[in-house]
């Protein structure tokens, strides 16, 4: 049992309908039936009188109702006494996956930081289904991570869109590629690439891009900042989103570059979303609040 589904319930019994729960809840309508389906299966008891005027906490559902009102109530004490917590030790803790790290992060931070200048920020480096996990159990307050076109996002993740791009070809100046206005498929795999590990989004859409072609030869790493890293000492090119590349360190110093691909080889899910996220129940410690708006604001600055 999850307390999103006594979460879920409670709103559907208060507002009388499953489709003006899930609006409040930002959730679609079959994915909140589905989650208080579950928690119904699982107490053994017929929650809701589903009918085409609405749904409605059935008569055994009523009965449950304080109980469920009651642990609610308890777990968002304990929310409250460790947010206390959380306040009091003046920490912020947020996972990234490293794509637009130092073109974003970097300076939000820096924001953030003459904000509060007694508030520690911790960056947890980690694959995006470890940050969903941490989210979920509250071992982080906030979460980056990126999508393809047609992701599904977590429902019990709250996501905000940061920035949206398309992948590029992340190269040296000095390289045969950096002569050409764009980069072929053919021409990519002419060159060492290095692509990163299974469980980034850019592996997948390097697999995807590739359609079963291998290149000449190639390096693993995790994340973009290592990536980049490795082009700018000659060692290959790689597949990042724009804005993990431009206005990074690298690229502004001249040691890297970039290309878009050439159009009609992009495949599918040609564009790369960035987005925080953080859980949709809960509280959060204010200087939390700060830094996800610090991030919103940065991000809106460097789309422009």
């Amino acid at each position: 049992m999850r307390i999103e589904q006594l979460e879920y319930l409670q709103a559907v019994a208060r507002l009388g309908s499953l489709r003006r729960a899930a609006e409040e809840l930002h959730l679609s309508q079959p994915a909140l039936s589905e989650t208080v389906r579950n928690l119904e299966r699982e107490l053994g008891v017929e929650l809701l009188d589903r009918r085409r005027s609405g749904a409605r906490a059935s008569d055994a559902g009523r009965e449950l109702l304080p109980h469920v009102a009651a642990v609610l109530e308890a777990v968002d004490r304990l929310r409250q006494a460790a947010d206390h917590q959380h306040q009091v030790s003046r920490m912020v803790r947020l996972g990234t996956v490293h794509a637009a790290t130092v073109p974003l992060l970097v300076p939000t931070v820096r924001d953030f930081r003459e904000a509060h200048p007694q508030t520690q920020v911790e960056v947890v480096t980690a694959q995006q289904s470890e940050i969903h996990r941490m989210l979920s159990e509250g071992g982080l307050d906030l979460g980056l991570v990126n999508y393809l076109t047609g992701d599904d996002l977590p429902p019990d993740l709250e996501s905000t869109r940061l920035l949206r791009g398309r992948p590029v070809v992340c190269l040296r100046p000095d390289s045969p590629l950096a002569a050409h206005s764009t980069v072929t498929i053919d021409a990519l795999l002419s060159e060492p690439l290095v692509v990163m590990r299974a469980g980034f989004v850019m592996h997948r859409y390097v697999h995807r891009l590739l359609r079963g072609r291998t290149p000449a030869f190639s390096y693993s790493t995790d994340g973009a900042e290592m990536g980049k890293l490795m082009v700018a000492e000659g060692l290959g090119a790689t597949v990042l989103p724009d804005f993990s590349v431009i206005g990074d360190p690298l690229e502004r110093s001249g040691a890297i570059t970039w290309r878009p691909l050439a159009d009609g080889e992009t495949g599918t899910g040609a564009e790369v979303f960035m987005v925080v996220q953080r859980r949709r129940s809960g509280s959060y410690p204010q200087a939390a609040r700060d830094l996800h708006d610090t991030l919103l604001e940065r991000a809106q600055q460097y789309q422009r």
